[in-house]
């Protein structure tokens, strides 16, 4: 009982300072799931704007997407009328585009899962998520490093042999206190740094504080970014899994 007495003071003196033992320390694997469950959820429906900015023009798109774990995923363009109706669907690791100026649809290849997405600096994978940062990497926690004043993990994700991923290399910056992603560099298979995307705006999305606004920007072109600011999002909605199918990518409203 002294002895107890003795330790109990050590212990509440040590958390207060900001001392953490091994066992309460979470792994750079832990991390990316908890990151990637709070922006995914079981399921979320979103309203967003994704605007395209290059040295002498803008555009801007409104779309809905539609998700349900890493096999399905659906992403509707509302706006500006030319593009109105554009449909991508992912279902599990195969990927299709209708375009409803020519009333098709067309597979995409693993081969274009690189390729810009309607014109912006976001890539097909990007949007679809065809790869899972959770599955088909491996996961190291380089440092702890502050970023706009945000205690975040840096955690470095290397694919796996054979994963479907288009990436060499990932380095991510993710909050200590919400998880959320502020930074990501992403990496061609020579180690080259190809673009970086800056997460800002934290409000209230579908009960979490997460960040509204989402710049990825090509290190290579000077003047080019894409905005992506989500409108709304809700978190765990019934979707059967039906929704996700080439049928319904003409229908989808």
């Amino acid at each position: 009982m002294k002895l107890l007495n003795l330790i109990l003071p050590v212990i509440l003196l040590l958390l207060l300072t900001g001392f953490q033992p091994h066992f309460f320390d979470l792994s750079a694997t832990e991390i990316i799931q908890k990151a990637d469950k709070r922006l995914r959820g079981k399921s979320n429906k979103a309203e967003f704007t994704m605007e395209i900015v290059r040295p002498d023009w803008k555009r801007t798109m409104s779309m809905k997407s539609w998700s349900k774990g890493d096999d399905y995923s659906l992403v509707l363009v509302l706006s500006p009328a030319k593009d109105k109706g554009t449909v991508s669907l992912k279902i599990k690791n195969e990927m299709w585009n209708w375009l409803p100026s020519i009333e098709r649809s067309i597979k995409i290849s693993p081969s274009m899962m690189m390729q810009s997405w309607m014109g912006s600096d976001f890539t097909n994978d990007d949007l679809i998520k065809q790869s899972s940062i959770v599955h088909d990497y491996t996961h190291s926690l380089l440092a702890e490093e502050n970023f706009m004043g945000i205690d975040c993990y840096k955690i470095q994700m290397i694919p796996k042999p054979d994963a479907p991923v288009v990436w060499g290399k990932i380095v991510t910056w993710i909050s200590k206190e919400h998880f959320n992603q502020r930074k990501t560099e992403y990496f061609d298979e020579d180690g080259e740094l190809v673009n970086r995307m800056i997460t800002s705006e934290l409000k209230q999305l579908g009960g979490k504080l997460l960040p509204a606004r989402m710049e990825m920007i090509p290190m290579e072109k000077e003047g080019h970014k894409t905005v992506m600011t989500y409108l709304s999002i809700d978190f765990d909605v019934n979707i059967e899994d039906r929704f996700f199918s080439k049928q319904n990518m003409r229908r989808v409203r």
